[in-house]
Formats: structure tokens, C-alpha cells, sequence
């Protein structure tokens, strides 16, 4: 969920706001889920909806700038790891973050839907309220401006 929200937004500590807002949201409301799709789905659906709900209300902000120096270090899980090959792993997930970040809100959503969080087709057009074959296009185009972004 959380890698829902921050594709959509692009902000890790609003990302994880919008999480927690979708959690209480969704026990708040749990009496009407239907069962229609998965929790997995209706959840994911939720956190879609507060972070384009958080996007309407950042174009009628004027953000701050982010400080730099304030973001958070996230230390390797194995301190056994070889330290040039963590370093050359975080170098690529920040490639990737900046490839995705930079596509189209379209197609970022289906992108970190299907890639990052490995919903299946038809769970990715449940969620995004599209066809199939809608998610198929977008993520083929995904992909190619992925590609293109991190050969340049």
C-alpha cells in the first residue's frame, strides 16, 4: 500500500500518511466491503483515492521546498552485506524511483500496480476502474518511457 501511495504522490512521509488514512478509513467503513474484489484490492483502491484526494488539495497549497538534510537513513537489514554492492543497489532502486516518478500519473499507476506491487491484470483494472486491455496499453507504455528514462 505504501508503494501505491508514493508512486502517486512522490513523497515518502506523505506516503506514509496516506497509508495510515486508508487503514482507519477502511476499519472505519469495513461493514461496507462487499466482497466484490480482494481486501488486498478494496485497500489499495482506498489509499488511490486519499492520495488523489491529497493531490487536489496540494495544487491549492503552495508546497515548501523539501530539506535535504532531513530525509531519512534506512540502514542495510544485513550488515553482512557487501557495502559496494548495497551502495550499487540503492543507486539503482534511486534510478528506478526517478524513472517511475517521471512518468505520467496514467501510467505510473498502472506501472506500480503491476511491477512494484505485482497485482494481477484484472485486479489492476478493478483497482483503476479500467479495462484489461486499458492496463495492458498503459503498462507497455510504462515500461518504454521506463526504459527510455534510464537509458538517458
Amino acid at each position: 500500500l505504501y508503494r501505491i501511495a508514493r508512486g502517486v504522490v512522490r513523497n515518502d512521509a506523505e506516503a506514509e500518511d496516506i497509508v495510515q488514512e486508508a487503514y482507519v478509513r477502511a476499519f472505519a467503513n469495513l461493514s461496507t466491503f462487499r466482497g466484490g474484489s480482494s481486501l488486498s484490492t478494496w485497500l489499495s483502491r482506498i489509499v488511490i483515492n486519499e492520495a488523489l484526494g491529497r493531490l487536489r488539495k496540494r495544487k491549492r497549497i503552495v508546497a515548501l521546498p523539501e530539506n535535504p538534510e532531513a530525509q531519512i537513513i534506512r540502514f542495510p537489514l544485513n550488515p553482512s552485506d557487501d557495502p559496494e554492492r548495497t551502495m550499487a543497489q540503492r543507486q539503482i532502486l534511486a534510478l528506478v524511483e526517478r524513472a517511475t516518478d517521471s512518468l505520467p500519473d496514467v501510467y505510473r499507476s498502472v506501472f506500480v500496480a503491476r511491477v512494484i506491487e505485482g497485482f494481477s491484470m484484472d485486479e489492476t483494472a478493478d483497482l483503476l476502474g479500467v479495462k484489461p486491455e486499458t492496463v495492458k496499453t498503459r503498462l507497455h507504455r510504462a515500461r518504454a518511457l521506463v526504459r527510455k528514462a534510464l537509458d538517458d
